[in-house]
């Protein structure tokens, strides 16, 4: 029986990984070994028509200290982080706590800020470029000249294209968070609330005193992913800026790592290049990881 009972298992555990076969297979071929060969790349100075050229640390020391363009885009990157971030979350917040509220249609609410989180970034991008229209053709620039204000060019002018993209993204990303912080709210006991009440607590003591130190967990979380998405924007800039002289728009004012990136290595085919800054941006992308692993831990809260 025990021999039976062996066997059995032992036959199991063949099934079992032919099972994970198949979607192992699949990882390595489509994210293993790519990763490996771009690791390899970033060595070398490739154009994808020769075979690449070993040229050791090159193409990180032209990065870091003969590429003014990388810098423009790493502070182009670290400005619309700075101001979509805290704003998002604090608008997504503000949303969050008014629908959790005992208020009428609070599913409808959910659905409409929702919508734009399943909606392609691509679909929404492409919409926002023809509200921001330049002259007179745009919907933003109709309102602003029925009140009486001359026209923007939103997309084609230095000084507004990053801002233009970072109000398009907080929109966007509105519902997203919203839906996070709406998750963790149904987690803080209601007994809580209770007690701040029977102590005379009013709205806003509560706020600051039971929901944002017990929501404290979630905010972090929704920051540090909202930080490395942001980090890596990229289809709201190539869709609204494409046509205005090149990716990142005039005089690269709305130029971020990720689309710079793409058009090293897919507009200009420096491919060892473009894997070099893969592997910043994943760099930078890992920091910010640490960061949120560190501070995750230190922000336990038991109820």
């Amino acid at each position: 029986m025990e021999d039976g009972s062996f066997l059995e298992k032992l036959n199991r555990q063949k099934v079992s990984y032919l099972f994970i076969a198949l979607p192992f297979s699949l990882f390595f071929i489509f994210q293993l070994i790519p990763l490996f060969a771009s690791f390899f790349l970033s060595f070398t100075q490739y154009d994808v028509v020769h075979s690449p050229k070993f040229v050791g640390l090159e193409n990180y020391r032209n990065i870091l200290f003969n590429d003014p363009l990388f810098w423009k885009a790493i502070g182009n990157t670290v400005i619309y982080v700075i101001g979509v971030v805290p704003v998002g979350i604090c608008i997504s917040l503000i949303l969050a706590v008014a629908i959790d509220q005992r208020i009428k249609f609070k599913n409808f609410f959910k659905s409409i800020f929702f919508l734009p989180t399943v909606t392609a970034i691509i679909a929404v991008s492409v919409i926002w470029k023809w509200l921001y229209a330049g002259g007179k053709y745009g919907l933003l620039n109709y309102f602003i000249i029925k009140l009486g204000g001359q026209p923007i060019d939103w997309l084609a002018s230095p000084e507004w294209t990053l801002p233009s993209i970072m109000i398009m993204s907080i929109w966007a990303g509105l519902g997203y968070n919203m839906i996070l912080f709406l998750t963790g709210l149904q987690t803080i006991p209601r007994a809580m609330y209770e007690a701040a009440e029977i102590d005379g607590a009013g709205f806003w003591c509560k706020f600051f005193h039971v929901t944002l130190p017990l929501l404290k967990p979630t905010i972090i979380f929704v920051s540090m992913m909202s930080f490395i998405f942001s980090f890596q924007v990229f289809e709201q800039v190539y869709i609204m800026t494409g046509e205005q002289g090149g990716i990142g728009g005039v005089l690269n004012s709305g130029l971020t790592i990720v689309a710079y990136l793409y058009d090293q290595g897919f507009q200009k085919f420096h491919m060892g290049y473009a894997s070099a800054l893969a592997y910043m941006v994943a760099f930078c992308v890992f920091l910010i990881t640490m960061v949120n692993k560190a501070i995750t831990k230190e922000s336990r809260v038991d109820y």
